[in-house]
């Protein structure tokens, strides 16, 4: 009797403790129910009431169902993290709304920022379509955030694979929303213009990823002065193609040596899959952009070569008399791996080039420098200018011939950077008040020796643009989207928030393949074998009794 009381006592007492102290115990292996250090910090700086709606609810989908059930868990620890300040609300927008109603409903939410998904739906009658808002609002007395939960990072996948991948992004998605909103930060970011870079069409699904998140335009190096460059964060650098004037380089120096982060997207050989389609054969010859002193002040150098890996991208071409379309492998095309060590790279995959070149690394002081991007172990080197012919795709790549180490195509420095106009002469075509100094302040750079890893394809049909890492042809979707997101993530961030995002939840999805062959097996098993247990059971409690009760 004293045993049971003292339970029940204990079992009392423990829920009047966590009545004011939170706490739980997380045996998943890889900790998803466990908030990171740096959402707790930032959750402990919540000064103002803020609303989270989420717009799934009612009747939803499987996959929806998961992703709803992974936001209310982690909602759950913000609220118990954050005290009062959050306050966490799940709604169907359309629930109980005529048509006429639901139009207007839409369009009120569209207007804000919280857009519809149609999917599709398989059921008895064929397949049928069905709205869902996979959306969140984060609203304070002053400013509202919408926030889309679907993160359609792998645009050939399943809406199960996509689901996956937000539920891994979660944590990031919410808590860097959080910042932002205490903060009201909207960083910058520019991708330049004036030297051939990619066009807007180009870089649509580039620039639209990162206007989520951040204010994105087009800096033009010969019109913007240095109250502009003062403004932005971030400058992209996307495959130049005209040389660079004394002037603009002078302006990148300059955003440089203040703390701005560069991100150079540089092909140092001009080659064009397109203009050896239309011959047969192309002559690769290196460019003339004159920024490899920048480059190399800064402690890299892109350099003038190609880089053939055997673990590389399909093109399709006209096969056979009667012009088939195939698809083969086109080793100049390769697929650039990121090296998992660092956090910025971490979780993402291959990533899609056209014609790279490799990266070197030099030794300046006061500059880390880190390898991000580089090829596989199978690769050949070729020094430009080289003459490329289609020919080249019969010839299937020997992995003998390709044996190698794998080649740097992309690294990360981090430090402070010498100037490279220090004791020089400012150059003509530059006014106003440039204040140089002699280094930089502690800032970031990224290299990567292709010019094309932020260029999304376009439709032969209409000219719309695919996201930004989706291969037309193949139908596969590389890591090119979320290697921006992330280097926008890290060099515009301080608070180093890209560790949410490399944050791994596995779900373990039923093995369809298996679920096919095996139905009926596992079906008897379910059925049968609990009457087997149960017939077993009574036929022994029957004898045990019999035998008990006659002795």
């Amino acid at each position: 009797m004293f045993h049971i009381l003292a339970f029940t006592g204990g079992l009392i007492l423990l829920n009047i403790l966590a009545q004011f102290a939170y706490t739980r115990i997380d045996f998943t292996k890889e900790k998803r129910f466990t908030l990171t250090p740096k959402s707790k910090a930032i959750l402990g700086k919540i000064n103002t009431p803020l609303t989270i709606t989420v717009f799934l609810e009612g009747d939803l989908p499987a996959p929806f169902k998961r992703l709803k059930n992974a936001t209310r868990d982690l909602l759950a620890d913000y609220k118990a993290y954050a005290g009062k300040e959050i306050k966490v609300v799940f709604k169907d927008p359309l629930s109980g709304l005529s048509i006429e109603e639901q139009d207007t409903v839409i369009n009120n939410l569209y207007q804000s920022g919280i857009e519809p998904t149609t999917i599709n739906i398989k059921n008895d009658a064929g397949f049928a379509q069905k709205m869902v808002f996979p959306m969140a609002m984060l609203e304070t007395e002053s400013q509202q955030l919408p926030l889309k939960l679907l993160q359609n990072l792998n645009a050939s996948g399943s809406y199960e694979e996509n689901i996956n991948n937000s539920i891994q992004n979660l944590e990031y998605l919410f808590t860097a929303a959080i910042q932002k909103v205490l903060s009201n930060d909207h960083p910058r970011i520019g991708f330049t213009e004036g030297n051939g870079e990619l066009s807007d069409l180009s870089l649509n699904d580039a620039i639209n990823s990162l206007s989520e998140s951040y204010e994105v335009g087009r800096v033009n190096l010969n019109t913007i002065d240095a109250s502009g460059l003062d403004k932005l964060k971030l400058l992209i650098i996307a495959k130049p193609q005209q040389a660079f004037t004394e002037a603009e380089k002078y302006k990148i120096n300059y955003f440089v040596m203040k703390g701005g982060r560069v991100v150079w997207a540089i092909d140092q050989v001009s080659a064009d899959l397109d203009s050896l389609k239309g011959s047969g054969e192309q002559l690769a010859f290196n460019k003339k952009l004159n920024i490899d002193d920048l480059l190399f002040m800064y402690g890299a150098r892109v350099n003038y070569n190609l880089i053939a890996d055997a673990n590389c991208v399909e093109i399709p071409l006209s096969m056979g008399q009667q012009g088939q379309i195939e698809l083969a492998p086109w080793v100049y095309y390769p697929l650039m791996m990121p090296d998992t060590a660092h956090n910025l790279v971490r979780n993402i995959d291959a990533i899609r080039s056209e014609f790279a070149s490799t990266v070197d690394t030099i030794g300046v002081k006061g500059l880390k420098k880190t390898v991000i991007l580089h090829s596989s172990p199978f690769n050949k080197i070729f020094n430009t200018p080289k003459l490329l012919s289609l020919q080249m795709v019969a010839e299937q790549p020997d992995p003998r011939d390709y044996a190698s180490i794998p080649q740097t195509l992309g690294i990360l420095i981090e430090g402070t950077f010498p100037s490279v106009f220090l004791n020089r002469a400012v150059p003509e075509g530059v006014t106003g008040n440039y204040n140089v100094p002699a280094q930089s302040k502690n800032t970031k750079m990224i290299v990567i020796g292709d010019g094309d890893v932020f260029k999304n394809q376009l439709s032969s049909k209409d000219g719309s643009a695919f996201p930004l890492g989706f291969d037309r042809y193949t139908q596969k979707n590389y890591g090119n989207k979320a290697l921006l997101l992330n280097i926008a993530d890290y060099l515009s961030n301080e608070d180093n928030l890209i560790a949410l995002r490399n944050k791994e939840v596995k779900i373990r999805l039923l093995d369809k393949a298996g679920l096919r062959t095996e139905k009926l097996q596992w079906q008897i098993i379910n059925m049968a074998l609990p009457l087997f247990l149960l017939i077993s059971f009574a036929i022994f409690q029957h004898y045990y009794r019999k035998h008990k009760y006659t002795r």
